[in-house]
């Protein structure tokens, strides 16, 4: 720790020992006890009225300091309220700033002190960078960001206004993931993928010995899930349009099959889904021989293939499952059968699609 680092924690603790005791009792003891004390230790000549700018005039208003390196060129400005009487000042602080193009501001009680970048994007608050409470924080840990965001010579090279974007951008980036993950969690549920839905399997097989299949679990998962757990309902971003339902295929038409399907009007009865995914795939693979390739160049699973020309691939780093959970068309290729009507439903979705087929219509398939 450098001397200046030392000289501002010791200022910190002298400013945090007032804080207990209440001894800010206005703006003026703030400023005075608090603001330029810390401003002092950052190296910025606080006698020096053309750098350390007090009750800078912006038309018919002021803001409390106006800190310039060239003289009357604002760089940053920090408005002072009184220990508890910060509630709207935001707005007032970010007109300043945006009719003069100051690129940090700060709002400071002496105890809270809020970093915003007036020219970032969203609310006020998504506008904020750090939010630094003296009395909750240790003071080296105090003086570090105040050195961040807040030194003359970071100030004066730019360094400081680099860094205030930088952890704006990882916020912004924090709120983003915040709001996708109970939408794609919601997703996973909904959607019965098939890697969530193994893990459960397999963590129940290491528990009891028995591993339950995909169609055991997935309707245990939708249960659990929505009745334990609740997810917020949350709009996904504008420009990430909601994917196309995918899951259980529609029922058939009437007089359609129990369980089965109807391609071109001609009725085809199964003893299961996994049946009812084989024939199909080998009906639309008879009348196109491309058919199988153009499937397989679909984008699958994240890790697993629907369809593929060799067991391995269907499976990777699983020989287990390949050996009990595959089926081999009579074109020559492979078809995973590990599945759920959930999957099945989206493989032969896609399959309808990639042959040209309106899936309902063309082709209708009933998966029990």
């Amino acid at each position: 720790m450098t001397t200046q680092d030392e000289a501002l924690v010791n200022i910190i603790r002298g400013i945090q020992s007032r804080l207990r005791t209440g001894q800010f009792a206005n703006e003026a003891s703030v400023s005075q006890g608090a603001v330029l004390p810390i401003l002092q230790a950052l190296e910025w000549p606080i006698f020096d009225a053309q750098v350390v700018c007090p009750e800078y005039t912006l038309g018919n208003k002021r803001v409390d300091f106006a800190l310039c390196h060239q003289a009357r060129k604002p760089e940053v400005f920090i408005e002072v309220k009184q220990v508890g009487q910060s509630e709207g000042a935001d707005k007032q602080l970010f007109e300043y700033a945006f009719h003069t193009g100051v690129p940090l501001a700060i709002l400071t009680t002496g105890q809270e002190w809020h970093f915003y970048l007036p020219a970032g994007q969203g609310s006020y608050q998504e506008r904020r960078v750090y939010w630094l409470d003296l009395l909750e924080r240790e003071p080296e840990e105090c003086a570090a960001r105040l050195i961040r965001y807040l030194s003359s010579e970071r100030v004066a090279a730019g360094d400081s206004l680099a860094a205030a974007q930088e952890d704006y951008q990882g916020l912004a980036r924090r709120r983003e993931i915040d709001e996708a993950l109970p939408i794609a969690w919601q997703r996973l549920i909904d959607e019965q993928d098939e890697l969530l839905i193994e893990i459960i399997a397999e963590k129940v097989e290491e528990i009891c010995g028995y591993k339950p299949d995909p169609d055991t679990v997935a309707p245990f998962l939708e249960q659990q899930t929505r009745a334990n757990s609740p997810l917020p309902k949350v709009r996904p971003p504008a420009q990430k349009p909601p994917s196309a339902p995918v899951g259980p295929a529609p029922e058939p038409a009437a007089g359609g099959t129990r369980m089965g399907f109807v391609l071109d009007g001609q009725e085809f009865q199964e003893r299961n889904a996994k049946a009812v995914l084989i024939n199909v795939l080998e009906s639309l693979s008879s009348r196109d021989a491309g058919f199988i390739e153009r499937l397989a160049g679909r984008r699958h699973g994240r890790i697993r293939r629907y369809v593929a020309r060799t067991v391995d691939e269907l499976y990777p780093g699983r020989p287990d499952i390949g050996r009990d959970y595959s089926h081999q068309l009579s074109s020559g290729w492979w078809v995973g059968t590990h599945y759920g009507r959930a999957t099945i439903g989206k493989i032969l979705r896609m399959a309808s699609e990639v042959a040209g087929l309106r899936f309902g219509t063309d082709l209708i398939v009933n998966l029990g």
